[in-house]
């Protein structure tokens, strides 16, 4: 198959949904096994070409990367006219992303649905991002021959709010990038923390985590909570004694925090599955997370859960598991791998061709 995947997402600083497209497409190249042609193919700016290119360093991918600014792109998504192939040539299968859905003359038509907060909570995001979602999901649901969808989770939300047949929607699981095991250099906070990895925005929960934080540190005032990820449009203050904002980190140096922490916190709202639960767990920290049945799959049995709005709940689900013990997760975290998920596109994307 000659398999075309835009990747224009990873022109930005890399976050949940660029991790899964660079891992996906790794994936799909191991599985495989190079009988394939892999085309990744990412308009956008000189800056954003650069960080393509370094996302998907080493992998066997034909890079098609046209300067074609975010105003272009969606333009051509919305225009409807000059299909796909006549910039990249024949295809057998055209996986199309969130910032773009260029039309196509044949082949298969797939797209990733990592979540449906829009739709379920479209007070928790931007207006651009309500806008774009709401014009991918229409045309996702009524064009393409498969839907992927990162956990059962949210193949239910895709069957039921966009009214996909079941048939349709396959779950390809995200996969744990290597470097994040429990063996290693840790990262040194200068004493003992609690750490969580999220955007700063509403629906992660935050500023509930901070109160929760605030209760546990009045028992053990040793203790810092460290909050790495991007800035985002969390309007609620953060700021509170003990608490520590990293900003972005590397991936490296995620992977040492992790080892580090004594515990792992992650109490949001709503996910489509929550990667960075199973990578604390793959590091071997022990992990508190929502209760909410978004995030069952990611924790399995092997985290302690609490409900993300409940401070004293939070806070003591956090206490037990400063005395845990580590590595129970490593098991659990195992199974997802990304060969597992190139293998389950692969899957996809012959099934849709036999129909």
């Amino acid at each position: 198959m000659r398999i075309v995947v835009d990747v224009s997402p990873l022109a930005r600083a890399r976050t949940g949904i660029g991790n899964y497209l660079r891992g996906m497409l790794a994936g799909v190249a191991e599985a495989g096994a190079n009988e394939h042609e892999l085309v990744a193919f990412g308009p956008s700016g000189p800056r954003g070409r650069g960080r393509i290119r370094e996302a998907l360093a080493g992998l066997p991918v034909d890079l098609r990367l046209p300067l074609l600014p975010h105003v272009a792109r969606t333009a051509w998504s919305r225009a409807g006219r000059l299909a796909i192939e006549r910039v990249v040539g024949a295809l057998d299968v055209f996986h199309f992303s969130d910032w773009m859905y260029p039309p196509q003359r044949g082949g298969v038509r797939a797209t990733t649905v990592h979540d449906l907060v829009p739709l379920r909570f479209p007070e928790w995001v931007q207006p651009e991002t309500l806008r774009m979602h709401g014009r991918k999901y229409e045309n996702a649901a009524r064009s393409c021959d498969r839907l992927f969808v990162n956990s059962r989770f949210t193949a239910g939300e895709v069957v039921e709010l966009l009214g996909v047949p079941e048939e349709r929607v396959v779950v390809a699981y995200p996969g744990i990038d290597p470097r994040f095991h429990a063996e290693g250099v840790s990262a040194d906070l200068g004493g003992p923390y609690v750490l969580t990895v999220s955007t700063l925005e509403p629906r992660k929960n935050l500023p509930a985590l901070v109160e929760a934080f605030t209760l546990l540190r009045q028992r053990r005032p040793e203790l810092t909570l460290a909050i790495a990820g991007l800035e985002g449009w969390e309007e609620k203050p953060l700021a509170a004694e003990g608490v520590s904002l990293l900003g972005f980190v590397s991936d490296d140096e995620l992977a040492r925090l992790y080892r580090g922490a004594l515990a792992f916190a992650y109490p949001s709202r709503f996910e489509g599955f929550g990667i960075p639960v199973v990578e604390a767990l793959a590091s071997g920290v022990p992990a508190v997370v929502s209760s909410h049945p978004s995030l069952d799959e990611a924790s399995g049995g092997a985290t302690l859960r609490a409900d993300p709005d409940d401070p004293e709940a939070f806070a003591g689900a956090l206490e037990e598991a400063l005395a845990a013990p580590r590595g129970t997760g490593v098991e659990h975290a195992s199974r997802f791998t990304w060969r597992a998920c190139g293998e389950a596109v692969l899957a996809g994307y012959e099934s849709a061709l036999r129909d």
